[in-house]
């Protein structure tokens, strides 16, 4: 596979916490313009969020715990010559799966839905590990 290939799905996933953290800024700026949240518990961080803002804020945290192991293992995977068609395809479902979760927890945040986007890129992504690790042992 080619790097441009490999990299395309870390690229779009790289987007998507700046795409959150410009959505976040702006929805918070508008809660404090509107007076809904004030500077001041702000800045002693207990402001009172809106309900979209919070699900925001929570989706971009989402994006610095399971990717970090996604990067992690593309790197690896791109040192090692070990990214094929199957990784490229499975890189893909993942990223796919973190833009459905992104939507459902910004969206309507049913935590069935939610969750079982999350579980499912999680399985992925483990799957993703074991064919790896089974990969580096056995070669």
């Amino acid at each position: 596979m080619t790097i441009a290939a490999i990299l395309l799905p870390v690229f779009v996933l790289v987007l998507l916490p700046f795409f959150l953290a410009f959505w976040l800024g702006f929805s918070r700026r508008d809660a404090l313009a509107s007076g809904v949240v004030r500077g001041e518990d702000v800045a002693l961080k207990r402001a009172p969020w809106p309900e979209q803002a919070e699900k925001i804020g929570h989706a971009f945290s989402n994006q610095f715990e399971a990717p970090v192991l996604f990067y992690f293992l593309v790197a690896l995977a791109i040192i090692t010559h070990k990214a094929d068609l199957l990784f490229v395809v499975m890189e893909w479902v993942f990223v796919i799966l973190r833009l459905v979760h992104v939507g459902i927890h910004t969206g309507p945040n049913d935590i069935r839905w939610r969750g079982a986007a999350f579980g499912l890129s999680f399985c992925v992504l483990l799957a993703m590990w074991v064919i790896f690790a089974i990969r580096i042992l056995l070669s």
